[in-house]
């Protein structure tokens, strides 16, 4: 199968572009890049390499379709883009004809008018030469944003370009709703999944959960002073948005934090921000807010971290909060790392977070109402989170995101 890979990786950074760069690595890169080899590589024992296989029987030929350099810019209009989209489609059709290629995988917008009308650009060029549209819906809203904001011709223009692709790829249930939306022929779902973060966690992170949360129950349960308690570490780890709860984590750690002192509890929540800032007035509006008194000596903003820096603050931190109604949120990638840690989380039954997360998980809050989180988080000092370790195994890892996709993609394939 010769599949054209017409979405943009790292930079910018986020969780569709990291998703995307993944695929690519899986299935051999762009495939103009390098000579395919003849044959499956062998492991040391003989059996053919799960990857090499998985790299020969698709190949991918990437348009790297990136329109931004930074986040603020993600979704605006300006001219030069659409410069862009014309460069980038005349380079898929040229795959198309060059190297036979008939798959065109695309990951539609969310609802934003500027990066809609690219979709439409997109479709409009590329379409007519190609045999199988695969739509995967790492955002999610643009059926309901239509019906609520779109107007007529946006609402009867869209399906007749977007519409009816072969293969629709949904990360979670809720993202099913756009794929039906746009009445795809095929639909499967194909949960995000990601390396071990904690490759060590037996050995060295359940000991370290184990020991801070025992300590925890220990000083909470005593009611006294203590010189040597250490903080009830939060980690809020995604874009710096109002609506991905940044500002509500804030007010939820300086509530939880009165609470503490009101009580006489020797413990206190420390938080640590890592992530961007798309927004010039957010990131003021943030250091006005860790400069209030109630935060004082509360936050750390560390910016955006990945790689050893990622995993670090992944392993040290006790509580992921991460309260979120972020209008194309599709699966909260963060959760599943923090899953993988064994960390405590606290989030929103926004979007498919509910789906990532058990059903009786005791860490669910309303959306925009600190003095929940602050509750949750409070709630969490003396909950052992470690058993989502095993829910992330079980269902998010890389291994088994990466054959559920290759299944699916080998379907269409099939079905053709």
């Amino acid at each position: 199968m010769k599949l054209l890979v017409f979405a943009h990786i790292p930079p910018p950074h986020h969780g569709q572009s990291y998703m995307v760069k993944l695929m690519l690595d899986h299935l051999g890169g762009d495939a103009r890049a390098h000579r395919q080899p003849s044959g499956a590589r062998q492991t040391a024992n003989g059996t053919p390499n799960q990857s090499a296989t998985g790299r020969q029987s698709i190949q991918c030929y990437h348009v790297n379709a990136r329109y931004s350099d930074d986040l603020e810019d993600i979704g605006s209009f300006r001219i030069e883009k659409a410069w862009l989209v014309l460069r980038y489609c005349l380079e898929a059709i040229w795959c198309r004809f060059r190297y036979g290629v008939r798959a065109f995988y695309y990951v539609p917008a969310p609802g934003k008018r500027a990066a809609l009308y690219r979709d439409w650009i997109v479709m409009l060029l590329c379409r007519p030469f190609f045999r199988d549209f695969i739509h995967h819906w790492h955002a999610v809203g643009l059926g309901d944003w239509l019906q609520s904001e779109g107007n007529r011709f946006e609402r009867s223009f869209t399906p007749h370009l977007l519409g009816r692709p072969a293969l629709a790829l949904a990360l979670a249930i809720p993202s099913m709703r756009d794929a039906l939306w746009f009445e795809t022929r095929r639909v499967e779902l194909v949960p995000n999944g990601i390396p071990d973060p904690c490759p060590d966690f037996d050995a060295n992170v359940l000991p370290y959960r184990r020991a801070r949360l025992a300590k925890r129950r220990e000083l909470l349960g005593a009611g006294r002073a203590a010189t040597d308690a250490e903080p009830f570490r939060v980690l809020y780890l995604a874009h710096c948005l109002r609506e991905k709860g940044i500002f509500d984590t804030l007010d939820s750690v300086a509530l939880a934090n009165a609470q503490l002192h009101n009580q006489n509890s020797p413990l206190r929540l420390r938080l640590t921000v890592a992530g961007e800032f798309p927004h010039d007035a957010d990131e003021a509006a943030f250091w006005d807010r860790i400069g209030a008194e109630d935060l004082a000596g509360a936050v750390t903003y560390a910016g955006f971290v990945s790689g050893e820096a990622k995993a670090a603050l992944l392993r040290e931190s006790d509580c992921l909060c991460f309260p979120t109604y972020y209008h194309a949120e599709s699966f909260g990638l963060v959760i599943v790392e923090a899953m993988a840690a064994g960390m405590c989380v606290v989030t929103t039954r926004w979007r498919a977070t509910p789906d990532l997360l058990p059903a009786d998980h005791p860490g669910f809050v309303p959306v925009r109402q600190p003095e929940r989180i602050a509750e949750a988080l409070l709630a969490q000092m003396t909950v052992d989170s470690t058993g989502l370790r095993a829910e992330f195994l079980a269902r998010f890892t890389e291994d088994r995101h990466l054959d559920a996709l290759r299944a699916a993609l080998g379907g269409l394939e099939k079905a053709a």
